[in-house]
């Protein structure tokens, strides 16, 4: 059994090196971008969980507001109020502010 040594002549080594650098160049740039693709997704994430917090938050404001006005638009519950928060008090009234 013969071993046969094949040398590479000087073309064949650069094609390799240069077949080498173009390998590695695309696998570092393929690298990049997931990295880059996988930050973006982890802040739009946070920003999401931002933001529904955020709405929540304005659901339970818009239904405050919404019994706000319903209670405003009785008569007994403004005067009511008026009593409490402006010690406004009609002939007879008599008020004890207790804080």
């Amino acid at each position: 059994m013969e071993v046969v040594i094949i040398k590479k002549t000087k073309k064949e080594k650069m094609r390799l090196v240069l077949i080498s650098v173009v390998l590695v160049s695309m696998f570092g740039v393929l690298i990049n971008s997931v990295a880059s693709d996988w930050l973006e997704i982890m802040d739009n994430n946070h920003q999401i969980k931002q933001l529904t917090e955020e709405y929540e938050n304005m659901l339970a404001e818009e239904e405050k507001l919404k019994s706000d006005v319903t209670k405003l638009q009785d008569s007994d519950y403004i005067a009511r109020y008026a009593k409490e928060k402006f010690l406004y008090s009609q002939d007879g009234d008599i008020i004890l502010r207790m804080d």
